[in-house]
């Protein structure tokens, strides 16, 4: 008869199972008979069958270091917010790819607006002023070319009068009159020389001060409008329309629009094994079965107590993947490669360093020396050969 096992790898097989077990007993007058006991017993004997046994055989085996990861852009950065604003305008969407400096968001700010289009008005007043046509400048160049004519006039008449009076042909005090509007006429000119440069100065000044404020209300405005530092594509947008932006609140993450590079997470057991430059073998669900291959370029020194894990970064080596935000990765760092390593399966281990072994028709347990192991196989590095005979525990 068959019956079904349950809990068991063979739920759902048939096998034969006996549930009566009859067993002939001959008998002789002159022969004893066997007792049921005996005869079961060499029974079962006969049908148990021969322990499993392999041998040493060489492999090429690969030692690797199992890590998990995420994939992200080169050169990651948020752009924020300098100032307090609703976001009024946004010029780019998830995917864009931006150059350097180009403008992304702006934020509205009435006040700032005001400040900034006084600030426009005052300095263009303020050039016009210190212009060559400027009205006050003009003004006083006018009143500084009258007076320089009336000196011309004054000279004339005080070296006239001197001729005469060196010839007696006037009075002193008819000089005198003269060589005083002579000299209040030169010091007019000097005067209205004076005021002409000073006026020019500080109206230069002016032009400065203005200049200055008008570019400091431009860099404040500057604050309202929120550009890339560098080419880059933008992979997310944190804010809508309408929203209210707070100083030093990111608006945008962005990233190298082609470079991508790895970073995994590998268990601190491990971590003694990495080194720069090691291989890294790379697969993901989004590429299904293809393997990328990778180098570890930066391995980071603190230990993350949340998943007992140490943060590593690998690039890309040859085949890039498209470059996509937070790719789900499993990957294996190559630890070693022994390409004839003498192994065998790791279910013929008994514990962590002993195997049983055949010599002679004799089953005794041996000490052995391990080498690189993966899930299936483990090298021997001592106490076996390839003509040893090891038995399955």
């Amino acid at each position: 008869m068959t019956k079904i096992i349950k809990n068991s790898p063979f739920a759902h097989s048939r096998i034969p199972v006996f549930t009566h077990l009859h067993i002939p007993v001959f008998t002789h007058p002159l022969i004893p008979s066997f007792s049921h006991s005996l005869i079961l017993s060499l029974f079962l004997a006969a049908c148990s069958s021969k322990s499993e046994t392999t041998t040493p055989t060489y492999k090429n085996l690969t030692e690797a270091v199992y890590a998990s990861g995420n994939v992200f852009p080169k050169n990651e950065y948020k752009v924020v917010a300098n100032a307090d604003g609703y976001l009024q305008q946004q010029l780019v969407n998830e995917g864009d790819v931006v150059k350097a400096g180009q403008l992304l968001f702006s934020l509205e700010s009435l006040s700032q607006d005001a400040r900034a289009e006084a600030a426009a008005n005052i300095y263009r007043q303020a050039e016009a002023n210190y212009a060559d046509n400027s009205p006050a400048l003009t003004e006083l160049e006018a009143a500084l070319r009258n007076a320089r004519t009336k000196l011309e006039n004054d000279s004339l008449n005080y070296a006239r009068y001197k001729a005469l009076y060196d010839q007696n042909a006037i009075a002193k005090a008819e000089l005198e009159r003269v060589e005083l509007a002579y000299r209040t006429s030169r010091n007019d000119v000097a005067a209205r020389q004076k005021a002409w440069q000073r006026t020019k100065n500080q109206l230069y000044v002016d032009l400065q001060n203005t200049r200055s404020n008008f570019r400091v209300n431009n860099r404040e405005g500057d604050n309202y409008r929120i550009r890339s530092i560098e080419a880059a594509r933008v992979y997310e947008v944190y804010k809508k329309m309408g929203e209210l932006v707070r100083r030093g609140e990111a608006v945008a993450l962005l990233g190298a629009a082609n470079g991508v590079y790895l970073q995994l997470a590998v268990d601190e057991t491990d971590f003694s094994k990495l080194r720069i430059g090691q291989e890294v073998a790379v697969k993901m669900d989004a590429y299904g079965n293809k393997v990328f291959k990778a180098q570890i370029t930066k391995i980071y020194p603190k230990l993350n107590k949340i998943d007992q894990s140490f943060r590593i970064d690998a690039d890309f080596v040859g085949e890039v993947p498209e470059a996509y935000y937070g790719l789900t990765v499993e990957a294996n760092i190559v630890i070693s490669q022994n390409p004839k390593a003498l192994t065998i399966p790791k279910t013929y281990l008994v514990g962590a360093d002993s195997v049983w072994v055949e010599e002679n028709k004799e089953k005794k347990k041996i000490k052995i020396t391990k080498g690189a192991e993966n899930f299936e196989i483990v090298e021997i590095k001592g106490g076996l050969t390839e003509k040893s005979v090891v038995v399955k525990p």
